[in-house]
């Protein structure tokens, strides 16, 4: 049986270490680190089942790490902090967080809480799409069976176009999305030349694409097979 791998994003050593410590006794994989840029790089690894989150990091903040990971991840994610307004509940959720716990909390509600969400994850997180089908898990394409590699940009316009499937989406909404999360300048062509690129690891026929269709003068839809 699969052991799910827990990555715990949290600047207080005693909890980190306690936490770690409990989920590793339940039979969990567990790794640990402190600061958001060493959380966001082992995210980006794309191997871990679930995230716990602490609100305030030393080098930023949980909202922005949330903020920054679901422009391309939908890896579950249980915020922890010691702040308990209703406004940072709200923002967190609206961010993509799928739980909020204040601190001091119960152990054995993070856990029920944990164990719930990791159950609806492995029901949801294979995504099909004709010869397509996108491990939401790993962030792993395949096509027809076999997997076809994708660059981090491409895996998250990818997914973006089939997430809003057979609706128009212009070029600067893709831009906001994909792009803006970034806060990286890029011209005008930018979007139609990652569609190209896209187009020419997914598509059958590139001259005639049968998924990312280019809709003239509003931007590109992806068609349902």
């Amino acid at each position: 049986m699969k052991k799910h791998k827990i990555l715990i994003i949290e600047d207080n050593a005693d909890l980190r270490e306690g936490l770690a410590f409990s989920f590793s006794g339940d039979g969990y994989e567990v790794t640990e680190t402190e600061t958001k840029k060493d959380g966001l790089r082992e995210i980006e690894k794309g191997c871990y089942d679930l995230v716990l989150l602490d609100c305030n990091l030393p080098d930023g903040t949980g909202f922005e790490l949330c903020k920054e990971v679901r422009s391309y991840s939908h890896i579950p994610i249980i915020m922890l902090t010691a702040r308990d307004t209703e406004l940072d509940e709200i923002k967190a959720l609206e961010l993509g967080v799928n739980d909020y716990l204040s601190k001091p909390f119960s152990l054995g509600v993070l856990k029920a809480r944990l164990k719930r969400i990791l159950q609806e994850k492995s029901e949801t997180a294979k995504l099909v799409t004709g010869a397509l089908t996108i491990d939401r898990d790993t962030c792993k394409v395949y096509k027809r069976g076999e997997e076809i590699s994708l660059s981090k940009l491409e895996y998250r316009l990818l997914l973006y176009l089939i997430e809003n499937k057979n609706h128009i989406l212009s070029k600067e909404q893709i831009l906001a999305k994909i792009w803006d999360s970034d806060g990286k300048y890029v011209d005008n062509n930018t979007v139609s030349v990652n569609i190209s690129r896209l187009r020419t690891k997914i598509e059958d026929d590139i001259s005639n694409p049968s998924w990312i269709k280019t809709v003239h003068g509003m931007g590109y839809i992806w068609k349902e097979l």
